[in-house]
């Protein structure tokens, strides 16, 4: 009865605990790690105390760095971001202790944009699902980057089936 009881309390806690606020944070991109990752140094300091932070886009998936397309999808991001003012409006941490979010160039979401380019997925879990679902369905129809692949593999299925100290650089 107890355990039933703080289980109902907890979730009544988690129900009624108001939604996290999106913060949204001016700077400049000054690495892309891969397709879908970035370090962001913010105009002002954040509390975190550090000069940068870790980004990984919000609702896509790019290829893993040795993946077939992995170096594409890098080399697109880093055409679009890199040493460019962006606005970033973060979403949740990650349990690797990244910043996930939205990146937006001159009005422009990165994310949306390079699953429109073939050079991203667009991430199943994703709350833009559908919007980024047409803009991956149309990406493969045209054949756009990653879609010109006979059987491109999802990153979410190449990590599974290869483990980091496995994997061969494309």
């Amino acid at each position: 009865m107890r355990r039933g009881l703080a289980l109902f309390l907890l979730c009544l806690a988690w129900v009624s605990a108001p939604p996290v606020q999106a913060e949204t944070m001016h700077g400049v991109i000054i690495v892309v790690v891969d397709g879908d990752t970035v370090l962001f140094k913010p105009d002002h300091a954040h509390t975190s105390g550090r000069t940068f932070l870790k980004v990984r886009l919000a609702g896509i998936d790019a290829p893993e760095t040795d993946q077939p397309y992995g170096g594409a999808a890098t080399r697109e991001l880093a055409a679009r971001v890199l040493n460019r003012r962006v606005a970033v409006t973060s979403v949740a941490t990650d349990v690797y202790g990244r910043t996930i979010a939205h990146i937006q160039v001159a009005g422009h979401e990165v994310g949306t944009e390079l699953v429109q380019s073939g050079f991203a997925w667009a991430a199943a879990r994703s709350r833009h699902t559908s919007k980024l679902a047409v803009a991956q369905r149309q990406a493969r129809l045209d054949q756009r980057g990653l879609w010109q692949g006979a059987a491109p593999v999802p990153p979410w299925e190449w990590r599974r089936t290869h483990p980091k100290g496995e994997r061969n650089r494309f």
